[in-house]
């Protein structure tokens, strides 16, 4: 029998104090999410302004930023809440997927693309202004804890159910 034929793993057979401290960590998450996105657009575009001496427009700043929490923080909540065996993607990549709204402020603002390495040209060509964010940190420093803690229970509960599985 290959692993392919073997049946879907049940989540109701979790540890359940391990499902539910996940539960609390992916909440966590979320809440940590929502109130980064707009300091993380905030700072990314009065950043670049800064750099190349353009004046920021407060009122698009914050409505890209209001934007962009509205869109990314629902999808990383949905995301957070589905079973870790059915997850089609990580909240980075939603958080990454954010980065047309900072960039639409820069273009308007009349921001020169900056340079970048040919990892970045080649991973990220719709971000002209380097913004996508590597890692949790990269996008706030306060979602490093919540976003290693919750990477490290979903793991857990991943190879808990392949060790039920006869898979590891």
């Amino acid at each position: 029998m290959s692993t392919s034929d073997l049946p879907p793993p049940d989540p109701d057979a979790d540890d359940p104090a391990d499902a539910a401290a996940l539960a609390g960590y992916a909440a966590a998450l979320a809440d940590a999410v929502e109130v980064a996105i707009p300091a993380w657009v905030d700072r990314a575009v009065r950043g670049v302004l800064a750099t190349q001496g353009l004046p920021p427009d407060d009122a698009a700043i914050a409505a890209a930023a209001a934007a962009a929490r509205a869109d990314g923080a629902p999808r990383v909540r949905a995301l957070l809440e589905t079973d870790v065996d059915a997850q089609p993607t990580n909240p980075l990549s939603i958080l990454r997927s954010l980065v047309p709204y900072p960039t639409e402020v820069l273009r308007d603002a009349g921001a020169h693309p900056v340079p970048r390495d040919e990892f970045a040209t080649r991973t990220f060509p719709d971000d002209p202004y380097d913004l996508t964010p590597a890692s949790f940190a990269a996008l706030d420093e306060s979602l490093h804890e919540p976003g290693l803690v919750w990477g490290a229970a979903k793991a857990h509960i991943h190879l808990a159910r392949r060790r039920r599985e006869g898979r590891r």
